[in-house]
């Protein structure tokens, strides 16, 4: 018996989110099932992070315990045949016994597309926020969100009650033609976090909001902040633009 720990990627649009769910299509259900068709007999599969319906990832973490007699490309190949085509393994290999892809990560990246268009696209829309009218620059923004700061106003904690602080490592806008491409890595994300900044930043783009009040957002003490945090709009940037391309483990030696 051994460890694996695989890199995940799905497209998210038909699945009810990441985590398994009863009668639900989740991407973990799916895994846990291609599994049961190797002899598995876990009772659960882990995973590095939380998606929502519809978010797709490139570099989702699972691990799960397996006997498995033969060599890492042959259960990668295995694992690949038995999972739908909106799923693939792009990497295998052994973890330490104790490996936990959530709780032993020292970051996570998250991608966020939109783009500027008047007219629907429905292949683009597929994976990617059609805005409209189109944003000025964002590029500016992202240098709002480096460092640890309250994002209370950006997102709930996973349980009731936990801290809403987070580190942001990276934060980045790239502009290509029409779209815009929104990276961001921290320790850890309050759930839905990505979503909110990315459509407040919109907001900004749009003349809806001021930079101002996004700053003022994350500071937690002064009356300013406050009034801010009530201004945040609580709307969210659709799921189909938002990915998550990797996951590291920078403390594991």
């Amino acid at each position: 018996m051994a460890r694996y720990q695989i890199i995940l990627a799905y497209d998210g649009t038909g699945f009810l989110g990441s985590q398994r769910q009863a009668s639900s299509r989740t991407a973990q259900s799916e895994l846990e099932k291609a599994l049961r068709k190797l002899g598995w007999q876990g009772q659960t599969v882990y995973l590095a992070g939380r998606t929502d319906t519809g978010t797709h990832a490139s570099g989702q973490v699972a691990a799960f315990d397996l006997e498995w007699m033969h060599d890492l490309q042959k259960l990668q190949d295995a694992l690949n045949a038995h999972l739908p085509r909106d799923m693939a393994v792009r990497e295998v290999k052994v973890a330490a016994d104790n490996f936990h892809p959530r709780f032993d990560a020292s970051s996570r990246c998250y991608r966020y597309r939109l783009f500027c268009a008047s007219i629907r696209d429905p292949l683009r829309e597929r994976y990617a926020w059609r805005v409209w009218p189109a944003v000025n620059d964002l590029a500016e923004l992202a240098d709002i969100w480096p460092g640890r700061h309250d994002f209370a106003a950006f997102g709930s904690p996973p349980r009731s009650g936990g801290s809403t602080f987070r580190t942001v490592m990276t934060a980045g806008w790239q502009n290509h033609a029409d779209e815009w491409i929104f990276e961001i890595r921290a320790d850890a994300f309050l759930y839905r976090m990505v979503r909110r900044l990315v459509y407040a930043q919109v907001a900004v783009g749009q003349a809806r909001l001021s930079a101002e009040t996004l700053l003022q957002a994350l500071d937690d003490r002064s009356e300013l902040g406050q009034v801010a945090r009530s201004q945040i709009p609580a709307s969210l940037a659709p799921a189909s633009g938002l990915t998550l391309v990797e996951v590291r483990y920078d403390n594991l030696v």
